[in-house]
């Protein structure tokens, strides 16, 4: 008998159905998995600009529970820590080494025991990097040099970073652009020991139907709590000498941007009155552009209202999305600081019928004149990418009746002489003809652009297959927009490009991984046919290679394609074992037509990794999974959720029928299970089928009226579709869930539409009918899971509800 079944035989403790539950002690699932998931993961890997070195990243594994318990703010969308006035949350990286390209020769950067430190931020001419290091009193900025690994602090614990990374390079390579926690600020406000009055909202016929969001302010004091934690000013810090110059008043900067040429700020600032429905990002703004050298107000861009009428997948009125122009335009001087945004000219509104939604504005250096328009856009605006070719740049749009994507080849600065052209026109769930992303390169001043070499460019894609993911790199002409192959991924492995060391492709970094081979990085040289390793991570679960995995495929019943990567455990052995117990995890995927619904997505030749609260776990307990099961949801954008139900339920059977047929799994012995949007799924499959024995939900949202202006991709408000939406609430079906289900929500769960109410009243629905369920709720834990305990208890809590309902069931007909 494999180990694999005599493992899954711990039985943990079975609690009665009449026993009343409170808090328990965390568990831990079985040795094996403990074992792996504790194993130390491989480091991050961040390339220098001038790819000379890289530095490896130490990754945090599985931080204490303690880490998520400290003392937090839940302001106005953002979760602060008091202490450190930063974001609140685990400790996620620990440390760096940096790695030279030519010779693998490795330096440790020195820095203090059980360092807090962030991802690192490369200057432009990549000589240094800057990073961020959490004490318990604050954050500091540091930074590290590139050749000796020196590595020392610029400032004390004064960096505020509730909204991010609070320091960004200048392009000078020299200094940085920080935001300080202001210098004497005085005490936190503290709570008044009796209200002065109720908290009162009032509507007077706007109409505003918002997300629900959570972690909003509640009344003055949390107001005022905000604005104290939040409040900043921005500064320039010498890299060499740590010598600080303030920049303007106090104030709630959420973007302070250098212009490429180092000589402006593009600064917004949120201003009062704040809002209790929705987050800072939707509050009043101010956008305006400073004198870098000065602080001094150059020019007010605009004055943006706060946004809580933005129709349901619209945008604000007037301007949005101003960015700094990455590369001079042809007159130079000036031109080297300039602005471009996007304006609708819909108000916003994606139902409103208009020749075009949205258009293009710039304005060069030193802002005194007016914005000119350089383009119109049909559909809605959705980014641009600027060449090195002086005037070009690709600009898309997204048309949103037929989920479309478009890509123009646009002559910014002389639309007469070379008008603008399509360049790639698809549905954005297109992955078999997607081109892939244009290869950039870093300039200077420490900005990407599209790299141009005599009128082609590189594309750098994941090359999606009917047999899986085959990456390339291609060479596209941008006159006639033929394009050629130079590599392409071949054999039972995943190689994809990371980053090109040469103009023309012929050398590019990539990384590689198999079933077998850990993913690691290497040097590819077209010219040679030659790979060289830069790494050489080694397997921390060699164990795990006895777990075996196909790309397997079949057919709904309505003749569209479906896909999943079936998993079976440790040296399984399908003529001699027989049918297992098997767990289908899915996630569902809107579609507007059969035939992108059916494209395969992902690998079967990647590494296989387990870990954090992975149901793939279960492998390790003697179930086979199916993973990544398709449940495509298609049809108008319209209305495609009003068939919801049928075609999960479809796609669910189709599931089953294809593992039977394998001979993986016992039909009998089958449970469903998802996170989030999967979670929801999977209680409407139990509510409505009668396909599997049990289900494991996480972080679901169970009730629609309590998302009652739309969901995923829902368009339309529970009173225009008030049907769809009760069908598609298991809470109004809680009735017909007669399989065990076993709900599990991170109490502080911050996903808009999660709250952990949805999973509160769904168990109290469903044991109000007698039916079989568990419902743990994850102390500290938001919508994924990341502490050590967190994650040990749910992976036991879904080995143990598996094995007592789904394992030890009847292999008969029910």
């Amino acid at each position: 008998m494999p180990r694999w079944i005599t493992g899954s035989l711990i039985v943990m403790t079975v609690l009665s159905n009449a026993r009343a539950l409170g808090n328990e002690p965390y568990r831990t699932p079985p040795a094996g998995i403990v074992r792996v998931l504790e194993a130390a993961p491989t480091p991050m890997v961040s390339i220098d600009p001038t790819r000379s070195v890289m530095l490896l990243v130490d990754r945090v594994n599985l931080p204490p529970i303690a880490d998520l318990a400290r003392p937090m703010l839940r302001l106005a969308g953002e979760r602060i820590d008091p202490s450190t006035n930063g974001p609140h949350g685990p400790r996620r990286f620990s440390g760096y080494t940096i790695k030279r390209l030519a010779d693998g020769a490795e330096t440790r950067v020195k820095l203090p025991a059980d360092a807090d430190v962030s991802m690192p931020s490369w200057s432009p001419d990549g000589t240094r990097f800057a990073f961020q290091v959490t004490k318990p009193d604050g954050i500091e900025l540091w930074v590290g040099d590139a050749t000796t690994g020196q590595a020392r602090a610029l400032t004390g614990p004064r960096l505020n970073a509730v909204g991010g990374a609070a320091a960004r390079w200048m392009p000078d390579s020299q200094r940085l652009l920080c935001l300080l926690v202001p210098e004497k600020r005085g005490p936190a406000p503290q709570a008044p020991s009796a209200p002065a009055g109720p908290v009162v909202q009032e509507s007077s016929g706007l109409a505003a139907q918002v997300r629900t969001y959570q972690d909003l302010l509640v009344d003055v004091h949390s107001e005022a709590l905000y604005e104290y934690y939040s409040t900043s000013v921005p500064a320039v810090v010498d890299a060499s000498t740590g010598k600080a110059s303030v920049l303007g008043a106090p104030g709630l900067y959420s973007q302070v941007s250098p212009s490429p040429d180092g000589r402006f700020l593009l600064v917004t600032r949120t201003v009062r009155p704040f809002s209790y429905v929705v987050p800072a990002g939707l509050f009043p703004e101010v956008v305006e552009v400073w004198d870098a050298a000065t602080g001094k107000v150059v020019r007010e861009l605009a004055r943006v209202p706060l946004r809580e009428d933005i129709p349901i997948q619209g945008v604000q009125k007037g301007p949005r999305s101003h960015q700094w122009r990455d590369l001079p335009g042809p007159a130079g001087g000036d031109a080297g600081s300039t602005l471009v945004w996007a304006e609708a000219l819909d108000e916003g509104d994606p139902r409103k019928k208009v020749p075009h939604r949205d258009r293009l504005l710039m304005l060069d250096a030193p802002f005194t004149g007016e914005a000119r328009e350089v383009m119109k856009l049909e559909h809605r605006y959705r980014g641009m990418q600027w060449t090195d070719d002086r005037g070009f740049a690709f600009v898309s749009e997204f048309d949103r009746d037929r989920r479309w994507s478009r890509t123009w080849l646009a002559n910014i600065d002389s639309p007469t002489d070379v008008a603008h052209r399509v360049i790639w026109d698809l549905s954005v769930n297109d992955r078999y003809n997607n081109p892939g992303s244009p290869v950039t390169r870093r300039l200077p001043s420490g900005r990407s652009v599209v790299r141009v070499t005599e009128g082609t460019i590189l594309l750098s894609g994941q090359g999606a297959t009917p047999e899986g993911d085959r990456p390339f790199l291609d060479r596209m002409n941008l006159a006639d927009g033929s394009t050629k192959r130079l590599w392409r991924c071949e054999g039972e492995n995943l190689e994809s490009v990371v980053d090109t060391l040469r103009d023309d492709g012929s050398v590019f970094i990539t990384m590689h991984q198999s079933p077998s081979d850990v993913p690691n990085y290497y040097v590819r040289d077209l010219g040679l046919g030659s790979r060289r390793a830069l790494t050489e991570f080694t397997d921390p679960v060699p164990e795990l290679r006895r777990i075996r995995k196909e790309l397997v495929k079949y057919e709904r019943d309505d003749g569209v394609e479906l896909s999943a990567t079936m998993y079976t455990p440790p040296d399984y052995d399908a003529k001699r074992d027989g049918p297992l117990p098997m767990l289908v995890w899915a996630y569902p995927l809107e579609y507007n037509d059969p035939a992108t619904a059916g494209q395969v997505s992902g690998s079967p030749h990647t590494f296989t990794r387990l870990g954090g609260s992975s149901h793939l776990f279960l492998l390790l307990a003697g179930y086979a999974v199916m993973d990544g099961a398709t449940m495509p949801v298609v049809g108008s954008p319209e209305n495609m959720n009003d068939t919801f139900v049928e075609q999960a339920s479809a796609a669910a059977k189709a599931a089953i029928d294809k593992a039977v047929e394998m001979g993986v799994a016992d039909r009998h012995r089958v449970a469903v299970g998802g996170h989030s949007y999967g979670a929801f799924m999977t209680a409407n499959l139990l509510a409505h089928t009668d396909l599997f024995r049990g289900g494991i939900a996480r972080s679901g949202a169970y009730n629609r009226t309590l998302t009652p202006f739309g969901f995923q991709g829902e368009r339309r408000t529970y009173w225009e579709a008030t049907d769809t939406y009760t069908k598609l609430s298991p809470f109004t079906v809680a009735n017909k869930v007669n399989e065990p289900i076993l709900l599990i929500h991170g109490m502080l769960d911050s996903n808009p539409g999660t709250f952990p109410i949805q999973s509160e009243r769904l168990y109290a629905a469903i044991k109000g009918h007698g039916g079989t369920a568990r419902y743990v709720q994850l102390p500290f834990e938001d919508h994924g899971y990341a502490a050590k305990e967190s994650v040990m208890h749910v992976l036991a809590e879904m080995v143990a509800w598996l094995d007592r309902h789904v394992k030890g069931a009847s292999t008969g007909e029910r």
